[in-house]
């Protein structure tokens, strides 16, 4: 009996999103100059203020207000995430690089990927990639949103130790960014969601896809201009060597570090609580990020090189998360997480 063809319809809803990440990375190679900081799309807007803002729009619609107060009181679990971000990554990324030092690897990529382990996590692709992968959105959003708030008192004290060197961190410029494209969205969110309960008093639960799909969109657009800043980056006065060296330890260390965070929390929580830990504690903020290499090694002819551990770990985080996330929502889902 001749065996049945996928249906292509079926495979392409399935996966649309991973598609969406390949033809996005397409588009900026081809064309970097359009979505890199500064082109025609002014990323630096649109995106910041935009698509992020949308992703935590919708975060608000589509919570529930027992998950918000439920999150409250899950002190485990958040001590784990900032606990594992904010000292067991420097002190291991500490370790791998004095090992790495002794086998020859350049000095200042060692140093670029030593601030990239002192750094926060982001506000945005934690927490769709824990609502893509069916996780605990809500967590997810909480520790994002402190381990921003944490990112800038504890990173440049966390440099200090690990580097000698540190910087300042604008507080109150973090903190007005912070309400404008994260807590103001979410918000409003919050504020129509409960205005549709009450119009529709029910006691079945609405649930939101399209959100979730717009969400998804909003994303994509980060991945794209992500990678776009990526390839515009003309000015690296680094070689081929040094970038290639950069993409294997930073796709090694992502591993590791995703491996490790997902092997302690899954016997401390449940998979959804795991979902986010796994996201929450192992990426890491370019917002943040940039700024302090910039302050710290502006006008050094190392600075290129220290940068680019930063530049190359933001868009491999997403695409691990992207690529992860589908086994992840099946294994919360309550079927076997395939190895």
């Amino acid at each position: 009996m001749p065996k049945k063809r996928p249906d292509l319809t079926k495979l392409l809803k399935q996966h649309w999103f991973l598609l969406g990440i390949f033809f996005s990375i397409l588009l900026a190679v081809l064309n970097p100059y359009i979505g890199a900081k500064g082109g025609p799309l002014k990323p630096e807007y649109t995106v910041k203020y935009g698509a992020v803002s949308i992703i935590f729009l919708l975060s608000g619609l589509t919570l529930n207000t027992e998950s918000l107060h439920k999150v409250f009181k899950q002190y485990r679990l958040h001590s784990f995430i900032q606990l594992f971000t904010f000292v067991l990554i420097p002190v291991l990324v500490q370790g791998i690089a004095m090992c790495l030092w002794y086998a020859g690897v350049n000095v200042w990529i060692l140093r670029g990927l030593i601030t990239v382990g002192c750094m926060p996590p982001p506000v945005s692709s934690a927490v769709i990639l824990t609502r893509a992968a069916g996780g605990n959105e809500a967590a997810a959003l909480f520790n994002s949103v402190i381990g921003s708030l944490l990112g800038v008192i504890l990173t440049p004290i966390i440099l200090l130790f690990s580097l000698g060197s540190t910087t300042v961190v604008p507080l109150t410029q973090s903190v007005l960014q912070l309400s404008a494209t994260v807590l103001l969205p979410l918000g409003i969110g919050r504020m129509f969601a409960r205005l549709h309960d009450l119009s529709n008093p029910s006691p079945v639960r609405t649930t939101y896809t399209k959100p979730i799909i717009f969400g998804q969109i909003a994303l994509l657009v980060v991945i794209y201009t992500t990678f776009c800043d990526a390839f515009y980056e003309h000015d690296m006065a680094v070689t081929a060597t040094d970038v290639l060296i950069t993409v294997i330890l930073v796709v090694l260390l992502q591993a590791i570090l995703s491996g490790l965070s997902f092997w302690i929390a899954i016997h401390q929580f449940t998979p959804q609580d795991t979902v986010a830990a796994v996201f929450c504690s192992t990426h890491k903020s370019l917002t943040l990020g940039v700024p302090i290499l910039r302050i710290m090694y502006h006008g050094l002819s190392h600075a290129s090189r220290t940068g680019l551990p930063l530049l190359i770990y933001h868009p491999c985080q997403l695409l691990l998360g992207s690529l992860i996330a589908p086994s992840l929502a099946k294994w919360t889902k309550g079927r076997r997480l395939p190895l």
